[in-house]
């Protein structure tokens, strides 16, 4: 039998009326809840680990919590908490006590208040700056065409392999990403060892909401459903 790709984002059916979310529910015919049942088995195996069942038991505990009147009938969502409430919640109930903080030199102010409150909450933080090193962009073959300030001097690469390492070698219990760069977020997230969170994207535009896009996406950025994006890539 051929194996249909799962194109979730593309299903159209009724929250609430989802196969995904009730046994008698619609699907399309790219839905892997009835397609890719084989799939879905073998990766809930993974919850019998005990150390990964824990955790994923913790995070759904934690959905539930951020929501008020939760036996009010007929049930309304009402959400409660921020998702900073949320990150200290969850940390606590998984009993970590080493927290890491990796952010963007960009958002400084904004980390240097994130690990003050989090040292509140009496957690111990290691954070690392994306600059950390100062390893010049050289060094991965950055031009000075290539560089954010084209004839300004020498610039620092971002540095997230560092930055997870750091973290590694700190012995965290637990990372929390922040406005790294896409793609500098990937690397991080592919070397760091502790589990992680992202607690804030990188969104120069839109002030680090990148939701604000998808919410205009028929209005003020309907040119992105309808033009292809060009990219050169030897510019800056």
């Amino acid at each position: 039998m051929e194996q249909i790709d799962p194109r979730c984002g593309n299903c159209a059916v009724k929250y609430g009326s989802k196969l995904c979310q009730k046994a008698e529910g619609s699907a399309p015919e790219f839905c892997p809840t009835a397609k890719r049942t084989d799939s879905v088995a073998r990766a809930v195996q993974a919850y019998s680990d005990p150390k990964v069942r824990e955790f994923a038991r913790q995070a759904s505990i934690q959905e539930a919590s951020c929501y008020a009147d939760r036996d009010a009938v007929p049930h309304v969502l009402r959400p409660m908490k921020t998702r900073l409430q949320e990150t200290v919640e969850f940390a606590k109930r998984m009993g970590y006590k080493r927290l890491g903080l990796a952010f963007c030199v960009g958002v400084a102010r904004e980390a240097m208040t994130f690990q003050r409150i989090l040292e509140a909450q009496g957690f111990d933080v290691v954070s690392v700056v994306c600059k950390v090193g100062r390893v010049p962009k050289e060094t991965i073959g950055i031009t000075e065409e290539q560089k954010v300030y084209i004839g300004g001097g020498p610039e620092a690469m971002c540095n997230p392999i560092a930055q997870a390492a750091l973290l590694n070698e700190a012995g965290v219990d637990f990372a929390i990403l922040m406005g790294l760069c896409v793609g500098h977020d990937s690397l991080f997230l592919k070397y760091v060892e502790a589990p992680a969170t992202v607690f804030a994207v990188k969104d120069r535009v839109l002030g680090h909401n990148p939701m604000a896009a998808i919410y205009t996406a028929e209005s003020y950025y309907q040119k992105l459903s309808r033009c292809p994006v060009d990219v050169e890539a030897d510019t800056p």
